[in-house]
């Protein structure tokens, strides 16, 4: 008798969720090394691990696709190759359409998309569908020893995390509405601006307001 095949879940859903909380990170590249793993990257690591600040901090933090409500790297593609699947999942582009252009990469706002020479495409972290379709958490987040990379529902993240959940980043006048959520101080500042001035404090240097005293 074979076993039951596993049930396939409405992804992150209705409860669960994809969290980024960039005070946490610790720099340890798990999350890169574990992304390489994924089934659906092929062995391609697709999450990118920045350093704020190298001259100043020794701070990091972890990006992955934002899975944009109105994904902006879907809206540039001329060959119709980058698609959104019903639970809100950006997906890499399809081979037998993306032509390698790299409009993707440069139109998207948080600088996710990549473009390979081999196998010559486009592509992006898509929460590791082959695992949230069935309700496991994303590679990185799995590993993340510090779990700057979470997965959980929101009532599971108010008991055990501390800050608030954000969906929204404000890019100039532009609001982009993101389904993976980041943790902020204080969410009724409104959405999280990437665009501040050169002088302000950057919410990723100290999103808890630690420093204010």
């Amino acid at each position: 008798m074979n076993p039951a095949a596993p049930t396939i879940v409405d992804p992150l859903v209705g409860a669960r969720m994809f969290v980024i909380d960039q005070s946490r990170c610790i720099g340890c590249e798990a999350c890169v090394q574990a992304c390489e793993e994924c089934g659906t990257h092929r062995g391609q690591s697709l999450i990118h691990l920045e350093f704020v600040e190298r001259g100043a901090t020794t701070q990091t933090a972890p990006m992955v696709c934002m899975h944009c409500d109105d994904p902006t790297c879907a809206e540039v593609c001329p060959a119709d190759a980058i698609k959104q699947n019903e639970a809100g999942i950006v997906q890499s582009a399809l081979k037998p359409r993306c032509i390698g252009c790299s409009n993707c990469v440069l139109a998207c706002p948080f600088g996710v998309p990549k473009y390979f020479a081999l196998p010559d495409q486009m592509m992006k972290c898509d929460m590791c569908y082959d695992r949230t379709s069935v309700g496991l958490a994303p590679m990185c987040a799995s590993v993340c020893p510090s779990q700057a990379l979470w997965f959980g529902t929101e009532d599971e993240f108010e008991e055990t995390r501390s800050g608030q959940l954000m969906h929204e980043f404000r890019f100039g006048n532009q609001v982009v509405p993101t389904k993976v959520a980041t943790v902020v101080a204080d969410r009724t500042a409104g959405p999280v601006d990437v665009m501040t001035a050169d002088d302000a404090p950057r919410w990723q240097d100290d999103p808890f307001g630690l420093g204010d005293g």
